[in-house]
C-alpha cells in the first residue's frame, strides 16, 4: 500500500468513504512538528485531518483497481453462504468492525448478507442503516474506481439483488 498522496488523489477512509486530499498542511501539536492531510469526503461537507504518519493506523488506503472492483461485484453474486443466527445486536457488532476495517470485500459481504438476510425477515433498524452504510461505502468506491457514475452502479446493485426500492435516499446522484 503507498501511504504518500498528493493533493487532488482519492482516499478510502474507513467507514467514511472516498475523500479527496484537499492539501497537506504542517502543523505544531505541542511543540512537536507534524505533516497532515486534509481530506473531503465525498457527497458530504465532512473533512478529515490525518496525520501523514498515521496514514497505515488509521487504515487510509488507495482506490481500489477495477479489477479488485470485478472481485467485489464476485463476492456480491454468492448466495450459498450461512448467514449467523445470534441476534440482531451481535451480527450488527460484527457487521460494524467489518465496515471500520475499511477493507471493500468486508463492506460488500455486510451488504451481501444483509440482503440475505433482508429476504427472511425483516431487518432491525440498525441492520437497515447499516445496510444503507455500506451500500453507501461500496456504491462510492465501485464508481470512482470504475470511473462510472453512482447511478450506474446502484443499477448494478438493483440488477444483483433484485431490488426495486430505491437505494440510497441521501445519496446526491
Amino acid at each position: 500500500m503507498d501511504s504518500t498522496f498528493k493533493v487532488g488523489d482519492r482516499a478510502v477512509y474507513p467507514a467514511q468513504g472516498v475523500a479527496e486530499v484537499m492539501s497537506i498542511e504542517t502543523k505544531e501539536i505541542s511543540g512537536n512538528i507534524e505533516v497532515f492531510y486534509i481530506l473531503k469526503v465525498l457527497n458530504s461537507e465532512k473533512r478529515i485531518m490525518i496525520p501523514v504518519s498515521k496514514v497505515a493506523s488509521v487504515g487510509l488506503r488507495d482506490v481500489i483497481t477495477k479489477k479488485a472492483a470485478a472481485n467485489v461485484f464476485t463476492v456480491l453474486k454468492v448466495r450459498d453462504v450461512r448467514i449467523d443466527n445470534t441476534t440482531w445486536n451481535r451480527r450488527y457488532r460484527r457487521y460494524l468492525d467489518k465496515i471500520k476495517s475499511g477493507d471493500i470485500m468486508e463492506v460488500a459481504e455486510v451488504l451481501r448478507d444483509l440482503y440475505i438476510l433482508k429476504e427472511d425477515k425483516p431487518l432491525s433498524f440498525g441492520e437497515r442503516k447499516m445496510l444503507d452504510t455500506a451500500r453507501e461505502l461500496l456504491v462510492q468506491e465501485l464508481s470512482v474506481s470504475r470511473s462510472v457514475t453512482d447511478e450506474a452502479v446502484l443499477d448494478e446493485l438493483r440488477d444483483i439483488f433484485g431490488d426495486d426500492e430505491p437505494l440510497i435516499d441521501d445519496l446526491d446522484i
